[in-house]
C-alpha cells in the first residue's frame, strides 16, 4: 500500500559547515530550511531555519560521505497562516510538533510547548 501522506527527511549535512537540513514535502517537491544548531529540544530555545532552495522528492532517500540520514517519515500540518506554521514530525525516531516562524528574510524554528505523547529525541541535532 502506497502511503499519500507527505514525506519529511531530516539530513546531518557536514559541508560547508556542518548543519542540519529539514525537507518537507510539499506541492511534488522537498522544502527545505538549513537548521545549523539542529533540531530543538526545549520549547525555550528557538533555532534559527535559512530557507534553502527546494529539492527533488528523490532526495528524501539520498545520502553520500557528507549527508546522512538522521531521522525520516512523514509530517502533519497543524495550522498556517501567512507569518508561520505548525507541523507534526512522524519520523522513524521520534514524533514532536514544531513551528516555523517567518522573521522576514529567515525562519525561527520553534519546538512547541504542547506535544504528543512520544517526547522529543535527544537525538535529533541538539547543540553542536
Amino acid at each position: 500500500m502506497v502511503s499519500t501522506r507527505p514525506v519529511f527527511v531530516l539530513h546531518d549535512h557536514l559541508k560547508p559547515r556542518p548543519h542540519f537540513d529539514l525537507r518537507l514535502e510539499e506541492n511534488g517537491v522537498l522544502r527545505s530550511w538549513a537548521v545549523p544548531k539542529g533540531m530543538p529540544t526545549d520549547s525555550r530555545h528557538n533555532r534559527l531555519a535559512v530557507a534553502v532552495d527546494d529539492h527533488d522528492l528523490e532526495h528524501a532517500q539520498y545520502a553520500d560521505d557528507n549527508k546522512r540520514i538522521v531521522d525520516r517519515g512523514w509530517w502533519e500540518l497543524i495550522d498556517r497562516t501567512d507569518r508561520r506554521f505548525v507541523f507534526e514530525l512522524h519520523g522513524e525516531r521520534n514524533t514532536a510538533c514544531y513551528a516555523l516562524i517567518r522573521t522576514g528574510s529567515d525562519w525561527l524554528l520553534h519546538l512547541t510547548k504542547e506535544q504528543p505523547e512520544r517526547p522529543c529525541s535527544q537525538a535529533l541535532g541538539g547543540e553542536r
